[in-house]
């Protein structure tokens, strides 16, 4: 019997021998850089995924606070001394696959992320038909606060801006800017998009703004920045009188404090007869390529927990970052979130915001400060689509040389 027991834990050492050798486990350090304000969120969240995979138990990962915007552009100048996995926003996929600073999703991840994430968000992380990190969000895009004690119907622009007209309150929405004047143009069926090649340098523009479709659009943003209800502002912190603001879920808070009991929102609203569109946003895991396959699988896998759909809806719960999980975003809580469910169903009309010369973005401003300052005021179309045959002419000239 005694012989037999020694064989049994003979046996059974050898079997737990074999497993260790089998595990690809990875004891280094890995670091990892987010929003300052998901830190702690997301060491707990690391010392989850260490906990389910113990062939990671012994790997340190340091995270670091490193939003988004200053994520990218240090990864972009010093890859080697950057994050090992690290957040950013999606208008900079471009510039970060041109530095180097991306490894393609690994190929087993990317029909999950394909299937369980929104359309949008998929989109954002891919370039040349590729996948070059984690959907983590799709929050990042605006639609229509209103005071619903004043706005009676906030699917007709025309109308909310009348609503707001005849009770004393102002209408909001920054149409100067290059990134909310779009949703007049990509609403009414125009498109005004770059594309970049490998290095990040852009090769060619898809632009149809002097176009009749263009100039419907134009004659809707002279329309209302004409009107006496439309403040161009689209931060609700300097707001006043506020009936309605074109805004975003980063500034659900302080709507929902000027607004009170009266606090709504909705997608944005349909204007002479289109829906209106514009930009999508998301932010994303990127993971640095990696010299050791072994410390490149630990990113991998660490970057597919911290994006996983139980991981976003957490976050949710922790911070308020809206999901692109599928299952995340009909949970009860994500949906009884007002600015959330409006963004939701104002994404579908929206495209996700690619690489953008600079040039553009004054262009962009240039084109309505002059409708704001009434210089199209009594055009005929013809002489408003020379405006804007010579805003697209312009627009073209910014690829790279």
């Amino acid at each position: 019997m005694k012989k037999f027991l020694a064989m049994v834990l003979c046996l059974a050492m050898a079997l737990s021998l074999v497993g260790c050798a089998n595990a690809e486990g990875f004891s280094g350090e890995i670091k990892v850089w987010v929003a300052e304000n998901t830190v702690e969120f997301t060491k707990t969240q690391v010392e989850a995924f260490k906990a389910a995979h113990p062939e990671y138990a012994a790997m340190t990962v340091n995270v670091e606070p490193v939003g988004e915007g200053d994520a990218a552009n240090n990864m972009i100048t010093d890859v080697e001394a950057g994050a090992d996995i690290f957040g950013f926003a999606q208008d900079q996929l471009a510039r970060l696959v041109a530095a180097g600073a991306l490894e393609l999703v690994a190929p087993e991840n990317v029909e999950a992320i394909k299937a369980n994430n929104d359309a949008g968000s998929v989109a954002a992380v891919t370039l040349g038909g590729e996948l070059y990190a984690y959907p983590m969000t799709s929050d990042n895009g605006y639609f229509l606060y209103y005071d619903k004690s004043v706005v009676t119907d906030p699917t007709d622009l025309d109308k909310v801006l009348a609503d707001c007209a005849a009770a004393g309150k102002n209408f909001y929405m920054d149409v100067r800017s290059g990134w909310y004047n779009p949703s007049f143009f990509f609403g009414a069926g125009c498109t005004l998009t770059y594309d970049t090649d490998t290095e990040g340098q852009f090769v060619g523009i898809n632009c149809d703004y002097a176009s009749d479709n263009g100039v419907k659009a134009l004659k809707s943003i002279i329309k209302v920045v004409t009107h006496p209800a439309f403040v161009n502002n689209a931060s609700a912190s300097n707001a006043t009188n506020l009936g309605a603001i074109v805004d975003g879920t980063w500034d659900q808070g302080e709507v929902q404090k000027k607004l009170g009991d009266n606090y709504a929102a909705a997608k944005l609203p349909m204007v002479d007869g289109y829906q209106m569109g514009g930009f999508g946003g998301f932010k994303m895991l990127g993971v640095k390529p990696q010299t050791d396959d072994a410390k490149l699988a630990a990113c991998d896998a660490l970057a597919a927990w911290l994006t996983s759909g139980d991981a976003q809806l957490a976050r949710y719960d922790a911070v308020g970052w809206g999901p692109s999980n599928l299952v995340a975003q009909q949970s009860e809580a994500v949906k009884a979130n007002v600015a959330l469910s409006a963004l939701a169903a104002q994404l579908p009309n929206t495209i996700a915001q690619g690489q953008y010369p600079n040039e553009y973005w004054s262009l962009a401003e240039a084109l309505v400060d002059d409708a704001i300052a009434g210089k199209y005021n009594g055009m005929t179309d013809a002489q408003l689509l020379d405006v804007l045959t010579t805003f697209q002419t312009t627009a073209g000239t910014y690829l790279s040389k």
